[in-house]
């Protein structure tokens, strides 16, 4: 992302707070991917422990077999969330992530049949997904440090 241009700045009800906005933007970008990421190591850290656990919960859900399905699911979230925290293949980690949540929006939302507010939190992660699959990482991750983006 660019910063504020000065034509931009005119724009702003506030055109003085540009600079800070221009010089936190990459700060604000990477404290969200590191949150994220570490909500969603978080998240995955006891299915990663049983990674069979969730076998009959995916099987519920149509995934068959669940003891392929459920380590899948535990890979995704635990070592996914690791990826993004760090900014490691940025772009996989959050794509896998955003499959894996998006299923949660159908099962929350049709399945379970709560509508949007069921699947509230799982709309809004994905979104947060979706703009990592799109933005990559910036220059405060590793795929920056090695030169590398996928």
């Amino acid at each position: 992302m660019s910063d504020i241009t000065s034509t931009n700045r005119k724009k702003l009800v506030i055109p003085g707070l540009g600079g800070i906005y221009s010089s936190l933007h990459e700060f604000a970008e990477t404290l969200l991917r590191f949150i994220a990421g570490a909500a969603l190591v978080t998240h995955g850290y006891g299915k990663i422990l049983d990674p069979f656990g969730a076998s009959g919960m995916v099987e519920g859900l149509g995934f068959y077999p669940g003891s392929f399905w459920s380590p899948l699911l535990s890979v995704t979230e635990f070592f996914g969330g690791i990826l993004l925290a760090i900014g490691l293949l940025t772009r996989p980690a959050a794509f896998a992530t955003l499959i894996v949540l998006l299923v949660t929006v159908w099962f929350h939302w049709s399945v379970q049949g709560q509508g949007y507010p069921g699947a509230e939190k799982s709309i809004l992660w994905s979104a947060i997904m979706l703009f990592f699959v799109i933005r990559g990482a910036n220059s405060q991750s590793v795929d920056a440090k090695i030169g590398k983006q996928f």
